[in-house]
């Protein structure tokens, strides 16, 4: 089956400054494909760059198996940028009905259940809305043709939670559908709950590619343990993965690098009476490849 997004040494610079340099990537039918990185770390300028709004200093892009830039493929499409601007008189319903006639024609039926989804008041003019109803607007617009691939930049910028969990629904229908979403944040939980993998990008480069459920398992965790009596330090000293241990009479406090099956082995041959298992989280991982990538950084020849 053909990747929907085929990128190999994409690199953009803007005069002497790094936009991305040397991406390669792949992402397949299907997937939910998280792409984590703070402002300024490349993520729009590769998804700019995947639509064909910005043309690569050097390296090749694929999307659903063409040039981005043949209006065939970009048909195919639904993008919502992340610097969405909507403004004029015009209610924002007929600039709905607008674009679905330019896409070829998308059912008012379609356009209306989005905005009940989104809770939308499209009556509106678009100069009126506020920042979130103009976000919703354009999920709408990103969505209400049912496109095979769906990019998005920052899709919940300005939501109320609720909406924010109807949006995250969606993204799993589409999914569901054998459709493929790209979705570009630096709202990590929302990328967690959704994504099958993710890509970590640094400063212009991707720093890692991870399926979620490997991330976890390499996730940091922070145990606690409770036993029925006083355990000897030395017990819990010098085990694999384990670091920042403190024993304290009969509880044992630690950080858990990767598996926890050698803390487990040591607690076995005690009476274990409570145990607490932070369960690991991405912003945990996230920060961990930037903090390692800024210490390699520094340790490059200036």
């Amino acid at each position: 089956m053909t990747a929907v997004v085929q990128a190999e040494a994409l690199t953009k610079y803007y005069g002497r400054r790094r936009g991305l340099e040397e991406l390669t990537l792949d992402i397949q039918p299907g997937e939910i494909f998280g792409y984590l990185g703070p402002n300024g770390a490349g993520k729009t300028t590769t998804l700019r760059l995947l639509l064909d709004v910005i043309r690569p200093t050097r390296g090749s892009v694929r999307v659903l198996g063409g040039a981005p830039r043949e209006p065939a493929t970009r048909a195919r499409i639904g993008y919502l940028p992340g610097d969405l601007v909507l403004e004029g008189r015009d209610r924002a319903i007929d600039y709905l009905r607008f674009l679905g006639r330019m896409r070829g024609g998308v059912p008012a039926s379609r356009i209306e259940a989005l905005a009940e989804r989104f809770d939308a008041d499209l009556t509106v003019p678009m100069r009126k809305l506020s920042k979130g109803n103009k976000q919703k607007v354009g999920l709408i617009q990103a969505f209400m043709h049912e496109p095979e691939f769906v990019i998005l930049d920052e899709p919940t910028m300005g939501l109320d939670p609720l909406v924010q969990q109807e949006f995250l629904a969606l993204v799993r229908e589409v999914r569901a559908s054998g459709r493929t979403v790209l979705m570009s944040s630096h709202v990590l939980a929302e990328v967690q709950s959704v994504s099958d993998r993710v890509g970590i990008v640094r400063a212009g480069r991707l720093v890692a590619v991870e399926n979620v459920a490997a991330l976890r398992e390499k996730a940091v965790r922070r145990v606690e343990l409770h036993f029925a009596s006083p355990v000897p330090p030395a017990a819990f000293e010098n085990l694999p993965g384990v670091r920042d241990l403190r024993v304290e009479g009969a509880s044992v406090r630690c950080t858990i690098d990767g598996r926890p099956d050698a803390l487990v082995k040591a607690a076995a041959r005690f009476t274990v009476v409570h145990l607490v298992s932070a369960e690991p989280d991405l912003e945990e991982i996230f920060l961990t490849y930037y903090s390692e990538g800024e210490h390699d950084d520094r340790q490059k020849p200036a």
